[in-house]
């Protein structure tokens, strides 16, 4: 299969506009410098007859592709019949419809009790909410996280984060988070939650007990870590043991992305909390949730809210999702059998270069060694027509998030690009400019 190549960036006097009036901040547009226009299922189109094969996916935001026909509809059928669109917390149809949809299809078939809160637009609302209802509950005011973790960038999330560049935009001292080692951070022979314990139960740590012990099953910012059954049994009986809730941050790994619905299933752990966002609303639109047990539900009447915790286009959305997508056990068994054909791609990739892969799921990537060398292999996909980032302390994962219904030939296809450029990179000194 053959992807078209994209042109060299235009000269195009509109594009002055986001030079001229768009802040600096803006990250992922240095690297991907297109004017895009539309996008369907697993591929964008540029302004210039360019076409990308999408690796990216929104950050997991976009399991599901661009514009999915079935959601799509869904949405233009509520919107023309003058549906509800905003409503803050007030009763709608779309908002019945998707707490009884995610009932029946998501947490009864796993046996689980879970109140929702609709916390806001974006995932750093849902861990803001879930470390406030933590302190809340329990009358503590830490949060251990780990390393490598990434959380969100409002001030409570960002100080669960671990990042240097994201941290230093604070501001402010990010207090009350103790950064603990993730699994494998010393190595394989240091057990890390075994650590954890050792410093909860010394008195003379200097680790007071927290409120919550907040954790990602797979780091997808930090570099694809992926925590073993056990290492996350182990931490969530520390939490248990110490009186602190486990919460689960999946935002990025949940909604298929790392497994089941869920990134937790089947590793023996039930969190207290869950956050959930990214694909929750099924194609891209803002919406964000914690879940909780019923008991954890200590909340007053407003004491936590949010002008746009209300948003009934992503109610509709996201429960059109769950019918079509996990209603029954093919698609999660479909993108399991995808995992592992990835998997076996990544791994063989890794082994000719003497690399390593990292994650789980249709969440993995490649170490290649270096930001240096991973930025080069993402600027050749591009120019290939392949969409794909990095992840990890320095940049160095090239991190492959294709989307959850890409068919085998495309994601080949897009795998046969990664491929040729990471050949391509690793054959270059770096310092010398390829001829």
């Amino acid at each position: 299969m053959t992807i078209t190549q994209p042109k060299p960036t235009p000269s195009i006097p509109d594009i002055a506009i986001y030079e001229r009036r768009e802040s600096v901040v803006r990250s992922y547009a240095r690297s991907m410098p297109r004017q895009f226009t539309q996008a369907q299922g697993v591929w964008m189109r540029d302004d210039q007859g360019g076409r990308y094969l999408d690796f990216l996916s929104g950050c997991s935001t976009l399991n599901y592709g661009h514009n999915h026909p079935v959601l799509k509809q869904a949405l233009l059928d509520y919107i023309a019949a003058d549906g509800i669109a905003h409503g803050l917390d007030l009763h709608t149809d779309a908002k019945a419809d998707f707490l009884e949809t995610f009932e029946d299809i998501i947490l009864k078939p796993r046996k689980l009790d879970y109140r929702a809160m609709f916390t806001g637009p974006t995932g750093t609302n849902a861990v803001e909410a879930a470390i406030k209802l933590a302190r809340k509950v329990t009358g503590r005011e830490g949060v251990i996280a780990f390393t490598n973790g990434f959380h969100g960038m409002t001030l409570g999330a960002l100080a669960c984060t671990g990042n240097a560049s994201k941290r230093a935009g604070a501001g402010v001292p990010l207090n009350h988070v103790a950064h603990e080692p993730y699994e494998g951070y010393h190595g394989p022979d240091v057990d890390t939650a075994e650590l954890l314990e050792r410093r909860l139960a010394d008195p003379s740590s200097g680790l007071d007990a927290p409120a919550a012990i907040l954790v990602e099953t797979v780091q997808g910012e930090g570099g694809l870590n992926a925590a073993s059954p056990a290492w996350l049994r182990a931490i969530a009986e520390i939490a248990r043991r110490h009186g602190a809730l486990l919460i689960v941050d999946d935002i990025q790994a949940g909604c298929g992305r790392a497994g089941g619905f869920f990134s937790f299933e089947g590793m023996g752990v039930t969190p207290d909390i869950v956050t959930l966002a990214k694909s929750l609303s099924g194609m891209g639109l803002p919406f964000a949730l914690a879940l909780f047990r019923p008991e954890l539900d200590q909340w007053l009447p407003g004491e936590h809210n949010g002008t746009f915790r209300g948003n009934n286009h992503a109610f509709v959305t996201a429960a059109a999702a769950l019918r079509h997508f996990w209603s029954g056990g093919e698609f999660q068994a479909d993108v399991a059998r995808r995992g592992r054909l990835l998997e076996r791609r990544l791994d063989a990739m890794a082994a000719e270069h003497g690399l390593s892969t990292r994650g789980r799921g249709m969440m993995r990537g490649i170490d290649v060694g270096s930001g240096e060398i991973a930025g080069a292999i993402t600027a050749a996909c591009f120019a290939r027509g392949l969409i794909i980032e990095t992840s990890g302390a320095h940049d160095e994962i090239v991190k492959v998030l294709a989307p959850l219904i890409i068919d085998d030939a495309l994601l080949s296809a897009g795998l046969d690009i990664l491929e040729t450029s990471i050949r391509e990179a690793l054959a270059v000194p770096y310092g010398v400019a390829a001829e």
